[in-house]
């Protein structure tokens, strides 16, 4: 892979006008082609001792005039190319490929969007996908978001317990944006709840928000997941989140989204 700039962090959201986004639906089949669609890894680290765990592979469209474009935007404009499944697969296989490389003891974590896993054949597909690769299962954790489980529930349940059969983990992502229907921690075979961004923000300056990190912790526990916290910016938000109990924590206070080699030599350097 050429070498790109990281990526600032307005990439993490929706920047993109409609009209743009609609007249890249057409390039997007060609970047596919051209391997303008790469893969960048955000590191994750131990909130009992701060040593790199693994790591979340996130999406980037590197398109020859626009710059980065980042993973909100792009799978907006694969959604209006009907084009979303074939644009995580390539993510997921270009991640898996990459992630190989790095010392064994390193966990990846891939994204599922809804329209893959509404596909009745997803968990054996998936399941080939990593067996070609030489990432063992156990060292995947999927990591899904709400919208996921909004079409069918039970369906989405059946094929991730497929997947924690071949020794996977299932991570609920985004925890706190949408309803937070408890029903999911029940019905779904989750290792863990990954926090939203807007759930640690506020952490550090108000009551409230640092009572309901403290009480989803407690929850969390009590049903025997891990809690991931996701956006951490200051050091004062890493201590609060590791005071609580929370089991490791990713952002751009430690690592932005980087390329594998810079994965690599972030690795080497910490051991």
């Amino acid at each position: 892979m050429a070498s790109k700039p990281i990526p600032s962090r307005s990439t993490r959201s929706g920047g993109l006008s409609p009209a743009v986004a609609k007249a890249l639906e057409g390039e997007l089949i060609k970047a596919l082609g051209h391997e303008e669609i790469v893969v960048l890894f955000q590191p994750q680290f131990s909130c009992r001792d701060g040593a790199i765990l693994g790591a979340e592979a996130l999406a980037r469209w590197q398109h020859p005039t626009l710059g980065t474009i980042g993973a909100r935007d792009l799978f907006a404009i694969a959604e209006g190319a009907g084009l979303v499944a074939p644009i995580s697969r390539h993510v997921v296989a270009q991640a898996l490929v990459q992630a190989a490389q790095w010392p064994k003891h390193l966990r990846l974590a891939l994204n599922v969007t809804p329209e893959e896993i509404a596909e009745p054949s997803f968990s054996r597909a998936f399941a080939s996908l990593v067996g070609r690769s030489k990432m063992a299962p156990d060292r995947l954790t999927m990591e899904i978001t709400e919208d996921v489980l909004l079409g069918d529930l039970g369906l989405a349940a059946e094929a991730l317990a497929v997947l924690k059969q071949s020794g996977m983990r299932v991570a609920l992502d985004d925890f706190g944006a949408g309803f937070c229907n408890f029903h999911y921690l029940k019905q779904l075979p989750l290792d863990a709840i990954k926090l939203d961004r807007t759930m640690v923000v506020g952490i550090c300056r108000d009551e409230r928000d640092l009572a309901v990190l403290r009480a989803i912790v407690q929850l969390a526990a009590a049903l025997g997941l891990e809690v991931v916290a996701e956006g951490i910016e200051t050091e004062a938000q890493r201590d609060a989140v590791i005071a609580e109990g929370c089991a490791y924590w990713q952002g751009f206070l430690q690592a932005e989204p980087m390329r594998n080699d810079e994965m690599l030599r972030m690795v080497a350097k910490a051991a």
